[in-house]
């Protein structure tokens, strides 16, 4: 795996101006009309520009996203992002914020709950062990939002620079006998409004939910980055990306067995 740890940030530096400016439009869910400063030119500097918006925000991570980059950067074919505690909802129904005049979409994504942390010296994962972490599987919706509209417009980079690109996530129901189950074949659906409008399979995401999670604790590992026990992984939209407005109701449905909805509101 590709080492992303980003160079040392002076207080002056593009990587710090580009971290302030997007704690600040995030504090005051003020949007940005272009990005920042000048684009990341590689995952590490994409990466450090992250690093110095957590230092900013000072709050510890209860979960990540991880999504998807195509085509792969040097081999790395997915992408990190924090999601903090305030973000995280257990309540079919919840109102979701996301940016106004930035970006905003909602994402069907398989959830897993991390039960133990791994060796703070470990650096690779098989598949097993990386299963072997995971307590839980849920059901869930990732909130994508910005407040630079153009944040999914200009490649990977821009993405991670604003955490991913992520604003939220609602915890749906617990998926019972996940160990026995082969959650890749579920079929997944997206409704807007009632409509359906996106479908897909886990089995369609790279190597699935648990992939993600190996692609996580490594790439965790790499930037110096504990793992903590009770921590969230949003492993991926497994029907697409799909754009939201404020007001939208949404629903994923897993399978016909279990579904989560939410509602769009202003941030």
């Amino acid at each position: 795996m590709t080492i992303v740890r980003g160079p040392a940030v002076e207080p002056n530096s593009d990587i710090s101006q580009i971290a302030r400016a997007f704690v600040e439009a995030r504090r005051t869910a003020s949007p940005l009309p272009a990005f920042p400063g000048p684009i990341p030119p590689d995952l590490p500097a994409a990466y450090a520009v992250q690093d110095a918006a957590l230092a900013l925000v000072g709050q510890h991570a209860a979960g990540w996203k991880v999504g998807r980059i195509n085509p792969p950067i040097g081999g790395v074919d997915r992408l990190a992002g924090p999601i903090f505690a305030d973000q995280i909802k257990a309540e079919d129904g919840a109102a979701m914020p996301i940016f106004a005049n930035g970006f905003g979409a909602a994402e069907a994504e398989f959830l897993l709950r991390v039960g133990r942390a791994p060796d703070p010296a470990q650096r690779r994962f098989s598949m097993d062990e990386a299963r072997m972490l995971i307590d839980a599987v849920h059901v869930g919706i990732e909130i994508a939002s910005s407040p630079f509209a153009g944040i999914n417009d200009h490649g990977p980079m821009v993405t991670i620079s604003d955490f991913g690109n992520n604003n939220g996530l609602v915890v749906g129901a617990a998926v019972a006998g996940w160990q026995d189950i082969d959650l890749n074949r579920w079929p997944v659906s997206l409704y807007i409004n009632d409509a359906e409008i996106g479908f897909g399979l886990a089995a369609d995401m790279l190597d699935g939910p648990f992939g993600a999670a190996r692609f996580l604790f490594e790439h965790l590992a790499a930037r110096g980055i504990a793992v903590t026990p009770g921590q969230w992984i949003s492993t991926g939209a497994v029907t697409g990306v799909h754009p939201v407005a404020i007001g939208d109701r949404v629903e994923a449905r897993f399978d016909a067995r279990l579904s989560i909805r939410c509602t769009i509101a202003a941030q």
